[in-house]
């Protein structure tokens, strides 16, 4: 079933894509259950995309509990090669700024309750992850929010995403840590998905929207929920434009990723001695390589 080559996936505030044109909703079941909700195919300025709101339309779902390989095995399903994911953040560096974007290239995996593969059952596999982003594709981008001039946003290309746990967010010497450590942003998504679409062979860039500085800012104790909400909004103004951008940009030009080969090394497991159960199981993981 092929309907998109390009997937978004939308954080907290940012639940649909107003742009979006001969919309579509589409149940997509998976062989690890069912995702956040239903998928949105529709099409930004001619070109055909999924769109999926990660916590559900109505934010149902807390960071714990996403159903990520769910997620990412719908958009495989769909046919998804690239994918951008907008997440709300919080900024640990005084000049990423709320209402800011930011493109990190690394990640930080402070999470402790994620399955972030869909290996096992006996078959084993090792991605390569040293590079956690598609280059290519973060490149397009940070171009695409370049080219816009947003008034308020100051692009920062590249950057450290913490990714915790959740729900509570850091304790102020949890905060001052990630910042000694050179993080730039936290949040509780994004490390997951990007394992996932990195052994699905789905190339994947974070659109990180900072919407408040973490706890380690010493304004931080007059940030009220009014502001973080108004900064959630102008964000999910401003990702859509950016989106909108992006989509344009890689319908024109697609670019080559390495993301898209991801497995041809990583299967230590000989497929002839992998359960048939298993093999039906990652199937479109797996075709390439049976």
């Amino acid at each position: 079933m092929t309907e998109a080559r390009i997937g978004i996936i939308g954080g907290s505030g940012l639940y649909k894509m107003d742009a979006l044109k001969d919309v579509e909703e589409v149940k997509v079941d998976t062989p690890f259950g069912s995702p956040s909700d239903a998928v949105i195919l529709g099409t930004l300025d001619g070109t055909r995309v999924a769109f999926l709101a990660r916590h559900g339309r109505n934010h149902t779902f807390l960071p714990s509990e996403l159903p990520f390989r769910a997620n990412i095995y719908a958009m495989k399903q769909l046919g998804v090669e690239y994918l951008i994911s907008a997440s709300a953040v919080g900024s640990l560096k005084e000049e990423a700024k709320p209402l800011d974007m930011v493109v990190p290239d690394q990640f930080i995996d402070r999470t402790k309750n994620r399955v972030s593969t869909f290996f096992g059952e006996g078959i084993v596999a090792h991605i390569a992850f040293g590079d956690p982003v598609c280059h290519n594709l973060a490149g397009v981008l940070a171009d695409a929010i370049a080219s816009l001039n947003l008034p308020d946003v100051t692009l920062h290309r590249g950057g450290t995403y913490v990714c915790m746990e959740g729900p509570a967010f850091s304790t102020k010497a949890e905060s001052n840590l990630y910042r000694s450590w050179g993080a730039t942003v936290i949040g509780m998504t994004n490390l997951p998905e990007a394992k996932l679409a990195r052994e699905a062979e789905i190339a994947y860039a974070t659109l990180a929207l900072v919407t408040d500085y973490d706890c380690w800012h010493p304004d931080h104790d007059s940030v009220t929920v009014e502001m973080v909400v108004n900064n959630l909004q102008r964000n999910a103004v401003n990702a859509q434009k950016v989106i909108q951008e992006t989509v344009r940009r890689l319908s024109d030009n697609p670019p080559a990723s390495v993301a898209h080969s991801a497995l041809k090394y990583a299967i230590l497991t000989p497929l002839d001695k992998v359960s048939t159960a298993t093999k039906e199981k990652l199937g479109l993981l797996l075709k390439k390589y049976i």
